[in-house]
């Protein structure tokens, strides 16, 4: 779960981690009101967006008066921003945040993350900030340097030593660096974090390092023991159909092609998206289902995918281990009478009581085609869609 900016620096400032004072605002007026609440003679209006590439898509303007909050406020609010990260849609802009202006001297970039490499929290930093970090890893990766943490010891005193060394901190700065990481570090912890980026942290002409940016997302596996983070979610920033999904208990992504697939279990979706692309196919979406697919599941599932005008065929891949070959069968006869399937499916099922399942599905009198192995399946699939 992602949240806004305004949200993530709200959570910092609860830890004690400097970050500039801001106001968020869902009004023109409100906005306005918040650049006079703040005072000073420059202020930041950031649209507030789950998307990254906020200032080059126009999400982030400088104002110099009250007057001109109010005129960028109002061109982002009911907007729908379009980043590179955020699809061609865009999202919508409900909220802008109004910050009081930083005196800025460098941009930096300071990261946490689950490594799942070395099984550790890992800070990552470096001194060009402000920008891709995808980027700088690409063309200068020697100006990035990545320190995990042990979950026994803490962050240590000689790692902060090495994350201020890349940063070029002086002495003072390095002081309120390792203040500052130390903090993060808890809220890390005690949040259920996955990730946490500060891009850019500041250090401002008066020496002083600041959190100009935060982007905090909590790790949906915790939200039953973070239940006020997860009050915080906002749901109109969310695709659509991976939160219909979620509701009913299926993994799904959206993807670019035409031929939908539901499948139980991650790794053999996987599989068989890999087979639709080496038959010439073009994979929908990312199904699972779970192993404890029911019939009213699969009758969502099928909802979910058929809601996707794109799509030309289906491919059922169920793998009955847990869950019995004739129940999958029975649910997808339900699913395909009750959704009114206009589209081919095909259909391979493996595993428990197979044959039975199998007969069910010829015996129903749909047009239902019948897959004997997963490269059949994959092959009867990729030729319906074009068809």
């Amino acid at each position: 779960m992602n949240l806004h900016e305004y949200q993530a620096k709200k959570l910092f400032a609860e830890y004690g981690i400097p970050v500039p004072k801001g106001i968020p605002a869902e009004t023109v007026a409100a906005a306005r009101d918040a650049a006079v609440e703040l005072g000073g003679e420059l202020w930041v209006v950031k649209a507030q967006v789950h998307a990254g590439g906020r200032g080059k898509a126009g999400g982030i303007k400088l104002a110099k008066s009250a007057d001109e909050v109010a005129q960028f406020a109002g061109d982002m609010l009911g907007t729908m921003l379009v980043t590179h990260q955020s699809g061609t849609k865009g999202l919508p802009v409900n909220v802008v945040y109004v910050e009081a202006g930083s005196d800025i001297d460098r941009e930096l970039y300071l990261s946490m993350l689950i490594d799942r490499d070395v099984s550790q929290v890992s800070f990552i930093a470096s001194a060009a900030g402000g920008m891709d970090i995808e980027q700088v890893a690409a063309e200068t990766p020697e100006q990035i340097l990545t320190v995990a943490v042990s979950p026994d010891s803490g962050l240590q005193d000689e790692q902060v030593q090495q994350l201020a060394a890349i940063l070029g901190l002086d002495d003072g700065q390095t002081e309120q660096f390792a203040d500052l990481t130390q903090r993060l570090y808890r809220l890390f912890e005690e949040c259920d974090a996955s990730l946490v980026e500060v891009n850019p942290l500041v250090i401002t002409r008066s020496g002083d390092v600041l959190a100009l940016d935060a982007k905090i997302n909590i790790d949906d596996n915790a939200l039953f023991r973070q239940q006020r983070l997860a009050e915080l979610r906002d749901p109109t920033q969310e695709d659509e159909k991976e939160r219909d999904a979620a509701e009913h208990d299926l993994n799904y992504v959206s993807l670019d092609g035409d031929i939908a697939c539901m499948v139980n279990g991650a790794g053999l979706a996987m599989a068989t998206m890999d087979l639709i692309k080496l038959h010439g196919g073009e994979p929908a979406n990312f199904l699972d289902v779970g192993g404890g697919a029911t019939s009213e599941r699969v009758a969502a599932a099928f909802k979910l995918i058929l809601s996707n005008q794109n799509v030309a065929a289906i491919l059922v891949n169920i793998f009955g281990g847990i869950v019995r070959c004739d129940l999958i069968a029975q649910g997808i006869i339900s699913a395909v009478k009750e959704v009114g399937v206009q589209v081919p499916v095909v259909v391979r099922l493996e595993g428990t009581n197979v044959i039975k399942g199998r007969t069910l599905l010829a015996e129903s009198g749909l047009d239902i085609i019948s897959a004997d192995d997963l490269t059949d399946a994959a092959q009867k699939v990729v030729a319906s869609a074009a068809a």
